[in-house]
């Protein structure tokens, strides 16, 4: 790689798991001249700085983004809108514009809505990564690597700003791929959306349940493994489930219904019936490549 950087200057709004772990992966990388954080809590910015996460910070968005050349917006999809209406007249020309967010139809929305010209220089992507921990203490340089990075470049995308944020992503050690917004949310609503729903589901059915303080002491692998994903942070997450609304629907009803047929075999005691959803089940899940 050239001595030169890559990015001159990274403006991380919302340094938590995703936007530290990016910066983090970048700096080791070298590919990163200077990182600037920007949050609503000093204290959380201060710690990012002690870390090595970020080198200085602000809580205004309009001071983080100036004369960078990246900005990486990793803030809950339902504070993007005013956050793009914020920054956009403080965009330096060629910026380039990307986002985390798990569901990218809505963002190209509000994008394409308050960004006027400067959409050209909004990527949407999201980074198939992460753990059910949150804050700038979760961050880690390893996060991306071998993990999928989807970007879902628009008509007006400029060819810059697509293949800066392309080879950003590549130096975290990511796969990047593109993808039309629609089946990118089509997808994530069955393969990470759901998931995430049915298991603040199932916690919840043990939270409503009494006494619970026995019931948490037979809690075993089983429920541990399934409801892992139920510690990340619920705003984010609802905030998804709102964003990404209609192909969630679908896959909450194709969910209820395998549940309602398991619920009719188990009432008739229809071990046939039973036994084949559970095969088809595990050879599904049997096929699934290794993960990290």
């Amino acid at each position: 790689m050239s001595k030169v950087s890559l990015i001159t200057r990274l403006a991380v709004i919302g340094v938590g798991l995703i936007g530290g772990s990016l910066a983090l992966a970048l700096k080791r990388a070298k590919a990163v001249g200077e990182v600037v954080g920007c949050g609503r809590n000093a204290g959380d910015l201060e710690k990012g700085v002690k870390l090595g996460v970020i080198d200085r910070y602000t809580t205004d968005p309009v001071q983080a983004v100036r004369d960078a050349d990246v900005v990486m917006l990793a803030t809950p999809i339902g504070a993007m809108r005013s956050l793009l209406e914020k920054i956009r007249d403080h965009l330096a020309p060629e910026a380039a514009v990307t986002d985390a967010g798990s569901a990218k139809a809505g963002v190209i929305a509000d994008a394409r809505a308050t960004l006027g010209a400067r959409f050209a220089g909004f990527v949407p992507g999201h980074p198939i990564a992460g753990t059910e921990k949150s804050g700038v203490e979760a961050g880690f340089a390893d996060l991306y690597v071998n993990h999928r990075v989807i970007l879902c470049p628009q008509p007006e995308t400029r060819m810059s700003a697509l293949s800066k944020v392309q080879r950003m992503w590549e130096l975290t050690g990511a796969q990047v791929e593109q993808m039309d917004a629609k089946r990118h949310d089509a997808i994530l609503a069955r393969t990470s959306h759901l998931p995430h729903l049915v298991a603040y589901a199932l916690a919840d059915v043990l939270a409503a349940t009494r006494p619970q303080s026995e019931v948490l002491r037979f809690a075993a692998g089983g429920f541990r493994d399934l409801t892992r994903v139920a510690s990340s942070p619920p705003v984010m997450w609802r905030d998804i489930a709102l964003a990404n609304r209609d192909a969630l629907l679908v896959a909450l009803d194709e969910y209820i219904a395998v549940l309602n047929a398991i619920r009719t075999a188990v009432a008739a005691q229809d071990a046939a019936a039973l036994e084949a959803i559970f095969n088809r089940a595990k050879a599904l899940r049997d096929s699934l490549p290794p993960g990290k």
